[in-house]
């Protein structure tokens, strides 16, 4: 039994690991982007295989962000014709990814509708699904991350049970089932994109969140907020609705739009409505109560690419308030580059950032910039005027004090880890704190090879 690494060995995008159980035979864990740092010859973005693909029987996918999807379509067109595994929540979403993720890099495979229908494969939580070729059997559960996450649990042909958390949620994220700990692994492989710090808490993060907007409604300026389609924008319009909610009364608060610029983020969330019944108890309750948390009436869907830009214009010239969510959550493209050309040189304007932002990406150039700095960003020179704030509570990541619990919540402790999904140094700071851990067995690190 060998574990290969194509991805997230030593950084956070294109996660991509591959279980070899003989020499010709294997199955892979994801099959991922590659950004900022992460992709070869900084090229801003990889969605090439990289990899001699020949003896892959299948594909376990634990969620449909594009750093664990993107190259399906390398996949596919490499001759890869076994079937794709995934949550029934994700078989229903990752055509969305990959059909926009085919708009913004190549397609290598001309038919991938027709593929993925004949090759997708669902699997319920908790249920064990035998694998092709003797691979043995693969069960999910709850990851807490976006609807539809699982950590994977594999019973290998030696025996061996090996766990891949996927990307995992902090417990009490909003919409979501909180991660469920597994009961035993011989191997597990996590993640730890904030092995190294801890967020804020909920209640924090939230009137923080009141705090920025409320400083945009006094300027007369616009609350700009990068945003991946899928989870960050709905977890984002949850809040927002509960913030209306409390204030509706308040004139400062009165008739402030709240836009999703993005057609994707838009089409996901009418699919996340349709599957309310996976929705956590909390927002069950908002339902029943007659609230609607990702339907609401200062909400506003940009989808014309001619309103698009009309709106920009008028934000730029108006200084009316408005908060707009739109992609990418890492500023490498899309709708938010046009915003921030014309917006980030407005000292009105207040940047929030409430994701990741991987390195070598134009999201962390901003974000590590200092006030009055001049950027390139897609071509433009910008003197940075806007305010710029980093929430991490709003992070679809657990942080090191969940990732912890995560291990310690185990039935019995894994003996052996590999820490995985994360800069080196904080793959480094996050082995240490499991290393303490009682019983916990050889602890690794993606990086270290």
């Amino acid at each position: 039994m060998e574990l290969v690494h194509h991805g997230a060995a030593y950084g956070v995008t294109g996660s991509c690991h591959e279980v070899v159980v003989a020499p010709g035979l294997s199955l892979l864990v994801d099959c991922g982007l590659r950004q900022g740092r992460d992709a070869p010859a900084g090229q801003g973005a990889d969605d090439r295989l990289g990899f001699d693909a020949s003896g892959v029987r299948a594909l376990i996918v634990t969620h449909v962000h594009i750093d664990h999807v993107g190259r399906i379509p390398a996949l596919l067109a490499s001759g890869f014709t076994g079937p794709i595994f995934a949550t029934p929540a994700s078989v229903l979403l990752l055509p969305l990814t990959l059909e926009d993720a085919s708009s913004l890099r190549s397609n290598p495979c001309a038919d991938l509708d027709l593929r993925l229908r004949r090759q997708l494969v669902a699997v319920p939580y908790g249920q064990w699904q035998p694998l092709p070729a003797g691979l043995g059997q693969l069960r999910f559960q709850h990851a807490g991350h976006i609807l539809g996450s699982a950590l994977a649990e594999l019973d290998l042909p030696n025996g061996e049970r090996w766990v891949f958390s996927g990307d995992l949620g902090a417990p009490d994220t909003p919409l979501l089932p909180d991660p469920a700990s597994p009961q035993r692994a011989d191997l597990l492989v996590i993640e730890s994109t904030y092995g190294d710090r801890s967020h804020q808490g909920r209640a924090e993060r939230g009137e923080r969140l009141r705090q920025i907007i409320e400083r945009t409604l006094r300027d007369g300026g616009t609350t700009l907020i990068p945003a991946f389609a899928i989870g960050r924008t709905q977890e984002l319009l949850y809040e927002f609705e509960q913030i209306l909610h409390q204030f509706r009364g308040s004139p400062l608060w009165r008739e402030l739009p709240i836009i999703v610029d993005s057609p994707l983020a838009a089409r996901f969330t009418r699919h996340y409505r349709r599957l309310a019944a996976l929705w956590d108890e909390e927002a069950r309750q908002r339902l029943q109560a007659g609230r609607h948390p990702l339907s609401f009436t200062e909400l506003v869907t940009i989808d014309d690419h001619r309103d698009h830009l009309a709106l920009v214009n008028r934000l730029a010239q108006s200084g009316e308030p408005a908060v707009v969510i739109a992609g990418s959550g890492m500023c490498n493209g899309g709708r938010i580059m046009n915003y921030l050309k014309a917006l980030l040189g407005d000292a009105r304007t207040d940047l929030l950032f409430v994701g990741y932002q991987a390195d070598g990406t134009p999201g962390r150039m901003i974000a590590d910039a200092e006030p009055g700095q001049r950027l390139w960003l897609d071509g433009a020179e910008i003197c940075l005027a806007a305010q710029v704030h980093q929430l991490s509570g709003f992070s679809a990541h657990a942080d090191q004090d969940d990732l912890l619990r995560f291990v310690r919540q185990m039935g019995s402790p894994p003996k052996a880890v590999r820490v995985v999904h994360g800069e080196p140094q904080v793959q480094q700071a996050f082995a240490r704190q499991l290393r303490q851990l009682p019983g916990v067995g050889v602890v690794s690190c993606g990086s270290d090879g």
